[in-house]
C-alpha cells in the first residue's frame, strides 16, 4: 500500500497524550479532524484514530484515541504520520501533492540546463518554498510563485524554473 506523509510528530503537549505535529499537508483541517485514521511510518505500522485536532502557532495539536498519556506520546516523537493513497482527494489543476514534486529534476526554463533536484518543500507563509539541491550538494530555496516556477510535470518528474538573481 502506498503511504504519503501528512505530518511529523515533533513533541508532546500536556500530560494527556496530545502531540505537536509539524504539518506536511495542505489539508490539515481534514487530516487532523476527529474520526480520521492516520498511520505511523514506524515498523510495525500502527493505525491511529484522531479524537481532536486544532491549530497551534505554526503546528497542530492532535490527540489520538490510542494514546492515553504523556509516556505513550513520548514514544511517538519524530515519527511520520501517513495516509493511504486511497485517502487522498483529487486536486485542482495546477496543484500538486508534495510527493509529486519532491524528487523532480529542476531545469532552467530558458536554457534547459539541469539545475538540480527538488529535495524538500516547506510552507512557512503565503507560498510554499522548494529546496533545490544542485549536483554539487549545495542547496537553495525557491518560492513556488509563477515568476519562479514556470512548468510542473509530475508525470515526467520534471520542473522548469527561473532562478531569480540572488536566490542561489
Amino acid at each position: 500500500m502506498d503511504l504519503y506523509e501528512v505530518g511529523q510528530i515533533i513533541n508532546t503537549h500536556g500530560i494527556n497524550g496530545e502531540v505537536k505535529v509539524k504539518v506536511i499537508t495542505d489539508f490539515p483541517d481534514q487530516r487532523f479532524q476527529a474520526g480520521q485514521h492516520l498511520r505511523l511510518q514506524a515498523e510495525p505500522e500502527q493505525e491511529l484514530t484522531v479524537t481532536a485536532g486544532r491549530p497551534f502557532k505554526q503546528f497542530w495539536l492532535v490527540k489520538f484515541a490510542e494514546i492515553a498519556d504523556l509516556d505513550q506520546a513520548k514514544k511517538l516523537q519524530g515519527q511520520m504520520l501517513m495516509v493511504a493513497a486511497s485517502d487522498q482527494q483529487a486536486l485542482p489543476t495546477g496543484s500538486y501533492y508534495y510527493h509529486q514534486i519532491i524528487g523532480c529534476q529542476a531545469y532552467d526554463a530558458e536554457t534547459g540546463k539541469l539545475i538540480g533536484k527538488v529535495t524538500d518543500i516547506e510552507a512557512p507563509g503565503a507560498n510554499d518554498i522548494w529546496q533545490i539541491t544542485k549536483p554539487n550538494g549545495a542547496a537553495f530555496w525557491l518560492p513556488y510563485i509563477p515568476a519562479c516556477v514556470k512548468k510542473v510535470d509530475p508525470d515526467q518528474k520534471r520542473v522548469l524554473i527561473k532562478v531569480m538573481e540572488g536566490l542561489d
